[in-house]
């Protein structure tokens, strides 16, 4: 399985966005923060836009926030806002996929696959992640 740039950043970013809800943040400060390009993250953001994932408010006072609370935002509606399928067979959908002779049984097990990497990225939610940084701060100054 090919996890791209575009999910993996657009997932840093919504998190520095769920770190800090109360104000917007830019992209220039994401990417900085995140230590990712710039100009791919610029679009990249702007898909999430298009995904209702985050909302953008321009001007000097503007920048970037969630689109939905971190709870109602998993792994999956970020890979599907910016690589729409979860998982294609030479860019096509698994859905269709039929093999003949010996091949046939191996669509399934194609479609498995994609079925329990969706029950994994739809069982994370930003807000889950975000409690996990949390608890791992508290074991580092625990053992401090």
């Amino acid at each position: 399985m090919h996890i791209s740039a575009k999910a993996d950043y657009a997932a840093r970013a919504l998190l520095e966005l769920a770190r800090e809800p109360a104000r917007p943040l830019t992209c220039e400060a994401i990417a900085s923060s995140q230590q990712v390009p710039f100009r791919f993250l610029k679009s990249v953001v702007g898909e999430l836009r298009r995904a209702g994932l985050v909302r953008s408010q321009r001007g000097c006072e503007g920048g970037y926030w969630l689109g939905r609370p971190a709870d109602e935002i998993t792994l999956l509606d970020v890979a599907r806002a910016v690589d729409g399928e979860l998982i294609t067979l030479r860019g096509e959908p698994l859905a269709g996929l039929d093999y003949p002779g010996p091949a046939s049984g191996l669509p399934e097990v194609w479609r498995r696959i994609e079925a329990d990497a969706a029950a994994v990225l739809g069982g994370t939610s930003l807000a889950t992640l975000l409690l996990a940084e949390a608890g791992e701060d508290l074991n580092r100054k625990g053992a401090a």
